[in-house]
């Protein structure tokens, strides 16, 4: 990610930031407006049921790719930082 990123998905209920994307963005003292929310969402809702939405994440390599990526890295994170919490 880099910082351009983070700021479009300003009003996320919850992201993961590294660090220095953090410090980057807590130097920038420019205005934040938000980019998302309830408003927003209601536009674009797509109504998909089990099948649809599988099918479709399923045509979309990109997102398939990505999704299986962070489920890794966030499972090999956990596994350092368990590592890291138990030598203390």
């Amino acid at each position: 990610r880099n910082t351009g990123q983070i700021e479009a998905l300003a009003g996320c209920d919850r992201l993961t930031i590294s660090p220095p994307l953090l410090e980057a963005l807590n130097s920038d003292q420019a205005e934040l407006p938000r980019q998302l929310g309830q408003a927003n969402g209601a536009e674009n809702k797509i109504g998909y049921d089990d099948a649809g939405f599988r099918w479709a994440m399923n045509a979309d390599a990109m997102a398939t790719e990505k999704l299986a990526e962070g489920i890794r890295n966030f499972a090999a994170d956990q596994i350092k930082l368990e590592q890291l919490v138990s030598s203390l």
